[in-house]
């Protein structure tokens, strides 16, 4: 089987973990330290906070700018659903921007005009978290302006994204976000096997993060409500989660860091050769804006389903049946039975549900050979017809 995705281990990543085994310290040791600064370094931020998912990551990204009963938070319906999940984590209301069609990200027009819509009815929100799908950064600069016209904070949801850029700078450096996730699972670019972190540039959301990935607990006397009674003492002063990283998973993923460029480039290499082999097949290869360079975590292809006489689900389980682990990212949240019954409906988002019964995402990952390659395109050739 050819998987859509996986990770690649090498002696040396194998090592690096072995040798935290035999340490004194399996977590809550100098490992999460080191990667942390290793991550914030790498993208340019002043502040990083490793826990164990990027899920957990949203949530006490969302916790730490206040989110709770009675706030809005806005994300996009083409992603995974802890986008949103996180949001609900914390007792706030949910709700969607449609995608633009050649990015599959948040429009940023359509944002505009809910906002105005907002606006004008006193619901607008406190927290919008655009998704940078398939690696490709959001336009940010565009949505960086518009919480600054209407005060809203915001989270990028980059769990697709570590190693990409925008504006040539690294996606995560914090000009245009309050706080940025990425994941460490093992099919995205680099991993923990699992993992996720925080990156941010303030002082004060970093110290807050800190806070709720362990229980809420802290060892800092400044931050304590009475003089500490001896070296054992700390308080809880928040209600937090054991979210913390281990030392194991921190270990592998300093190692994993330094191939990070080496693989994104390699994810380069594979995208720009499937746009050549695919040009004459009746799909829509992904589009990609001048201004970024993407981590190219997924390489989605748009059947031209009145093109072919084929259906979605024919092609998508003869791609299986040819041993090909072709997957689809994602199922519009709003589709979903839960969001159903929060009063989401068909029709609600006419870009992402047109998106949805149109894509297929084909194997990209660094080791991924061209004869492999050359076989996920043949076989693709092959389910597009009769």
């Amino acid at each position: 089987m050819i998987p859509y995705g996986r990770q690649h281990i090498t002696q040396k990543d194998i090592d690096a973990v072995t040798a935290v085994l035999t340490s004194d310290f399996l977590t809550q040791g100098p490992m999460v330290p080191r990667f942390e600064a290793l991550v914030a370094a790498k993208v340019g931020a002043r502040h990083a906070r490793a826990v164990n998912s990027a899920t957990s990551a949203l949530h006490i990204a969302c916790l730490a700018l206040g989110v709770g009963a009675g706030d809005r938070v806005w994300t996009s319906p083409v992603t995974f659903v802890a986008s949103s999940n996180c949001a609900l984590y914390c007792g706030a209301q949910v709700d969607f921007v449609d995608i633009d069609p050649r990015t599959f990200n948040l429009d940023p027009a359509k944002l505009k005009e809910k906002l105005e819509r907002a606006r004008a009815t006193g619901t607008l929100p406190k927290v919008v978290i655009p998704v940078h799908l398939c690696g490709q950064s959001c336009n940010m600069a565009a949505i960086h302006a518009l919480s600054r016209e209407y005060g809203f904070r915001v989270i990028e949801d980059a769990s697709h994204a570590i190693g990409g850029k925008y504006q040539g700078h690294y996606i995560g450096d914090g000009r245009y976000a309050d706080i940025t996730v990425f994941s460490f699972h093992p099919v995205k670019i680099v991993t923990t096997a699992e993992g996720g972190i925080a990156i941010t540039n303030d002082d004060a959301l970093a110290e807050r993060l800190s806070l709720l990935r362990s229980h809420g607990i802290t060892r800092d006397p400044q931050h304590m409500t009475q003089p500490s009674d001896g070296p054992w003492y700390y308080q809880q002063i928040a209600l937090g989660y054991n979210y913390r990283m281990t030392d194991l998973q921190a270990a592998l993923g300093i190692s994993q860091m330094e191939r990070l460029d080496e693989y994104v480039t390699r994810r380069h290499e594979i995208a720009q050769r499937y746009d050549v082999l695919l040009a004459d097949l009746p799909v829509t290869t992904p589009w990609q804006a001048p201004d970024v360079y993407s981590a190219w975590h997924l390489y989605v292809v748009r059947l031209q389903t009145v093109r072919i006489p084929v259906t979605h689900v024919q092609v998508f389980t003869r791609l299986r049946e040819a041993g090909i682990g072709v997957n689809l990212h994602y199922i519009p949240v709003h589709t979903q039975p839960y969001y159903q019954a929060l009063g989401f409906k068909q029709g609600d988002f006419p870009e992402a549900e047109r998106y949805y019964p149109e894509a297929i995402s084909l194997p990209m990952y660094p080791t991924l050979t061209d004869a492999e390659q050359d076989y996920v395109v043949e076989a693709l050739r092959a389910a597009l017809t009769p």
